[in-house]
């Protein structure tokens, strides 16, 4: 693999997008060379004894060889291929190759408010910097185009690449999330009550029968779906609900409390109510408003 990188230029508006890309590179470093090398510029520069600070993010994919790195939140740690290194802004850390190995790597530096934004609601976080994905050329994909743009600096392309930068953190998030239940049984445990829930939408069926049909406590049950998808099976449940009456309300001719019967709901009131609590609009305003009646002259 040949050695790129290249530093760029940003303006206000590019500041304005609320991502913008500082620098990215890929290349082959034996694992006998300085590293970083001296032709990066001195304030990316750093000696493995004193380690750095940097003033944004960068994301390292690790496709080949092995090393370590430490950070001031997560310690000292082995890096092997497959490996996403995450670096933030203001946190002491320093990495190197293997001297036997060396290693492969992608590499693409960023910094705005959405990368802040997502550090803040812990999609990342500085004490688990390591993100293992293993071998993914997607993620391969994403770090070649974007230096490949780079290249020719065409109008528009800081909006651009950085938009890439953003698909990249929501691959990397969702690649590690994926790995990190496929080896236990909540995998197949949420996938299974997924489908329960999407095949009875029309039924009064409750949480605590899933769990039950599924044959695992209600509590467990309860907290390794909410740990999956984010959101309580009640929740889901309800959202499902929700989203199959929009499209039965689309039908003029579908009366209100038939579209509540249909959904397994013995109360035309209780549906409505909940519907307005989630949607901020009665059923019969949601219908005025997006439902389009056809008539025929």
């Amino acid at each position: 693999m040949k050695n790129y990188c290249k530093y760029l230029p940003i303006s206000a508006e590019d500041e304005k997008w609320g991502l913008c890309t500082l620098d990215t590179g890929f290349g082959t470093i034996p694992g006998t060379t300085p590293y970083p090398s001296i032709t990066h510029p001195s304030s990316y520069h750093f000696s493995w004894q004193n380690g750095r600070i940097l003033s944004e993010y960068q994301l390292i994919y690790i496709t080949g060889g092995e090393g370590i790195f430490e950070s001031k939140s997560a310690g000292m740690q082995k890096i092997e291929a497959g490996s996403i290194i995450l670096l933030f802004p203001n946190e002491w850390h320093r990495y190197k190759p293997d001297e036997e190995t060396g290693w492969n790597e992608h590499w693409v530096g960023f910094k705005g408010p959405i990368a802040d934004q997502l550090v803040e609601h812990k999609f990342f976080s500085r004490k688990d910097p390591i993100i293992q994905i293993g071998f993914r050329q997607e993620i391969v994909g994403f770090f070649e185009d974007i230096a490949a743009r780079t290249k020719t600096e065409n109008s528009g392309y800081q909006p651009l690449i950085s938009g890439e930068i953003l698909h990249l953190l929501g691959n990397v998030y969702a690649i590690s999330k994926e790995n990190a239940w496929q080896y236990t049984g909540a995998k197949q445990l949420v996938s299974k009550a997924q489908v329960i829930l999407r095949e009875n939408t029309h039924t009064s069926l409750t949480a605590e029968q899933v769990s039950a049909e599924l044959g695992v406590s209600y509590s467990l049950f309860r907290r390794t779906f909410k740990k999956y998808t984010g959101i309580s099976p009640g929740q889901y449940l309800i959202q499902l609900k929700i989203e199959k009456a929009k499209r039965l309300l689309n039908n003029p001719n579908v009366l209100i409390k038939e579209v509540a019967y249909e959904l397994g709901f013995d109360s035309c009131f209780y549906f409505s109510k909940l519907f307005k609590e989630k949607t901020g609009l009665s059923p019969q305003n949601y219908r005025e408003r997006y439902c389009i009646i056809t008539t025929q002259s």
